[in-house]
């Protein structure tokens, strides 16, 4: 029978690495190599053998599972195992798990690698392992539940956002850079698509955009739309083909956004619109002047 005060101890330890853990930074940088090394610390040795992560794709890792139901059992942990592995500055962006079943193999040495925690003696394989699938989920979850409540009783603070415990503040750092790109996302679509639009108009539309966060982003869209119309003019002068429809777009988004002029007031001959193209402008005239066939 197993110490329940050791058992305790344990199941705050893993609490812990899932509620409020910080990795230590190790030499690599490789995403995957930095989960593989914590992953058995982070869900825990039942967990593991029956569950790996493989790849990453985007922002989804993707975990290798023995069977369907151990698939759909771990989807219900998502939300707590991303926001564990969030945690690790390599994969801060992490938003979801996808779930295969295939054959495990087992790696060797990940318990040692340096990106991870440190594991106290006793702590591997003093444990039995679990009979059935539900006993083992059962102690992740409870491992979850005693976690979070020391995070509490220590006076910590939990996300409004997603729940994940935290130290100060009302949101956690994913939250915050998730919240960061959104506003980002909807600033450039509406500058791309609206781009006479004044910055007040813009900020009043984007919830939250701050003008320092305006001026940013419009800056570096200018720039990365002068650099996407250069490589299509090489590109054109290799008599490459082009998106013609897009580069239009650009052009005129981009004149738009540069000038701040009103495009009723914008001829296609001038001075405003030759100045800010500079030597783009006969290129611009020319996609501007083929025909594109109508689909």
């Amino acid at each position: 029978m197993v110490d329940p005060r050791r058992d305790g101890d344990r199941v705050l330890r893993l609490g812990a690495v899932l509620d409020a853990w910080r990795p230590k930074p190790g030499a690599g940088s490789d995403p995957l190599v930095a989960v593989r090394a914590v992953w058995s610390e982070l869900v825990g040795a039942d967990v593991a053998r029956a569950a790996q992560p493989v790849a990453i794709e985007r922002d989804a890792l993707i975990v290798l599972t023995t069977s369907p139901a151990w698939s759909f059992q771990l989807a219900f942990l998502e939300p707590e195992i991303v926001r564990g592995l969030r945690a690790l500055a390599e994969v801060r962006d992490l938003a979801r798990l996808r779930f295969r079943v295939g054959k495990i193999r087992r790696p060797a040495g990940t318990s040692s690698a340096p990106s991870g925690p440190r594991r106290s003696a006793g702590d591997a394989g003093d444990e039995p392992p679990a009979k059935t699938l539900d006993d083992a989920l059962a102690r992740l979850r409870r491992t979850v539940d005693r976690g979070r409540a020391a995070h509490r009783e220590r006076g910590g603070r939990f996300c409004a956002l997603c729940d994940a415990a935290i130290d100060a503040g009302a949101t956690c750092r994913p939250c915050r850079d998730a919240a960061e790109r959104g506003r980002r996302f909807a600033c450039e679509r509406l500058l791309f698509e609206a781009p006479w639009l004044a910055a007040e108009d813009v900020l009043s539309v984007v919830d939250g955009l701050s003008a320092d966060e305006y001026d940013t982003y419009r800056r570096r869209l200018l720039q990365s739309w002068w650099d996407e119309l250069r490589r299509a003019h090489r590109l054109h002068r290799l008599r490459q083909p082009l998106d013609r429809v897009r580069l239009r777009k650009l052009a005129s988004s981009f004149v738009l956004l540069e000038t701040r002029i009103d495009p009723l007031r914008l001829e296609m001959d001038s001075a405003v619109r030759k100045n800010a193209l500079g030597a783009l402008y006969d290129f611009v005239r020319e996609i501007e002047a083929v025909d594109v066939p109508a689909e």
